[in-house]
């Protein structure tokens, strides 16, 4: 069993790693005529984000497309795993509850943002994390 655990939660940081690169990489323009690009991501984070000034639409694009970024590299190389988790968990939590409020519940559901949240939360509860610069750092430190 543990050892199915430890599997799950290297693909679990794994995938949700990707998922944040993915979405990065696309309104970055990286994923080619794939990509949604910066000023469609920049209107539609002022849809998002209907509730606040129209002013501080750039800071909030550029901060949680910094923090997205910090977070995948975080969880794919395992590095302070549960502080990326957790912080992925209210990041993604943010984003499912401006999405509800400027669409309704439909959207948020329909691209999984509050699954998204969850599989974060559950890898912050993980109790250790295999295969990564944590359980390194861990075992030189003992």
């Amino acid at each position: 069993m543990k050892k199915h655990q430890d599997t799950a939660t290297l693909l679990l940081r794994i995938a949700l790693a990707i998922g944040f690169l993915s979405a990065v990489s696309s309104r970055l323009g990286l994923w080619g005529e794939y990509s949604s690009g910066w000023q469609n991501f920049i209107a539609y984070a002022e849809k998002v984000n209907s509730f606040a000034p129209k002013n501080s639409i750039p800071v909030i694009a550029i901060l949680s497309t910094i923090l997205e970024t910090v977070f995948a590299l975080m969880l794919l190389i395992g590095y302070k795993t549960r502080l990326a988790a957790t912080g992925a968990t209210f990041l993604t939590l943010l984003f499912a509850l401006a999405m509800t409020y400027s669409f309704g519940i439909k959207d948020p559901l329909d691209y999984s943002v509050f699954a998204f949240s969850a599989a974060a939360f559950l890898l912050a509860t993980m109790p250790q994390y295999r295969w990564s610069i944590d359980e390194i750092l861990l075992k030189n430190k003992n």
